[in-house]
């Protein structure tokens, strides 16, 4: 069973006073990377909110976003009245000192700092309900990167079996082949004519080279990279990351049997299993 890491959940909570809507969105990414927009009230629950995140979702490009919909009309701005008097005596100084005469409320308007914003605290309460509002959406969003998940899985065990069909049609080309070089390499020997040849030697050099030449550990090893894949897949617990390093080597294997195949149709083959492996760490990018 696998998650992908793409995902999306949402909530919406309606209070007495306001009403909250809650998103949750979630991209793949190598590490866990949370943006928060949340009211600068709630700001002190950030860690909390971060530690939620990185326990539920481990991995992904996470962007949390609550924002309130005031069911009353609220004004968190009021005017700094010691402020304005201030400023109005120091115009009215002013004025009487240069002698001008004009309306100096517009003046008073456009001074500085005269809006003050009111304080506003953190209701225990209603952080409670938003909390359990965030977890309904990240489970959610859990429950959309399984979904997704096993659509992926079911595409990446096809191609996986696909590989696994592929290299045994390797098997008969590959003791075919064995054999070929060797006859063309006594028939060449044969062609150079030289005498007083070392059979024994001859004999050596020529396991050497075909040694060299077989395929049977690749096949065995590509063979066992590709059931433990399967096997991996299978579990619970979220792999992605593992089975990234399991397609690498199962790549290393495949290239090796190209880089020893000089037949055309194991070549074929060859190129086939590359091109579904190449589909598969395509889809692994997205896997949690």
């Amino acid at each position: 069973m696998i998650y992908s890491m793409t995902g999306f959940g949402k909530c919406q909570l309606n209070l007495p006073h306001a009403n909250f809507n809650i998103e949750v969105k979630s991209l793949n990414s190598k590490q866990l990377d949370t943006n928060i927009k949340i009211s600068s009230v709630y700001r002190e629950k950030e860690i909390e909110l971060k530690n939620l995140l990185s326990t539920k979702l481990k991995r992904g490009k996470i962007e949390l976003s609550v924002w309130k919909e005031s069911s009353e009309i609220q004004n968190s701005h009021k005017l700094n009245i010691a402020l304005i008097k201030d400023y109005h005596q120091q115009i009215l100084n002013l004025k009487k000192d240069l002698g001008f005469e004009s309306d100096i409320f517009p003046v008073l308007l456009k001074m500085p700092n005269i809006l003050q914003k009111e304080d506003t605290k953190l209701d225990d309460n209603e952080w409670l309900e938003i909390f359990k509002g965030i977890n309904t959406a990240v489970d959610e969003l859990i429950q959309f990167r399984l979904a997704e998940g096993n659509k992926l899985e079911k595409d990446i065990i096809l191609r996986i079996n696909l590989i696994i069909d592929y290299l045994e049609e390797i098997t008969p080309y590959a003791k075919v082949r064995i054999e070929r070089v060797k006859e063309n390499l006594l028939n060449k020997i044969n062609d150079l004519k030289i005498n007083n040849i070392d059979e024994n030697r001859l004999e050596q050099e020529l396991i050497y080279y075909l040694e060299k030449q077989d395929i049977t550990e690749e096949q065995i090893r590509l063979k066992a990279h590709l059931d433990y894949f399967l096997q991996t897949i299978s579990s619970d617990a979220p792999n992605g990351k593992k089975l990234g390093f399991i397609s690498q080597e199962i790549g290393r294997e495949i290239n090796t049997i190209g880089s020893k195949s000089s037949d055309a149709e194991m070549q074929k083959i060859v190129v086939q299993m590359k091109d579904e492996l190449e589909k598969i760490k395509e889809q692994l990018l997205n896997v949690l």
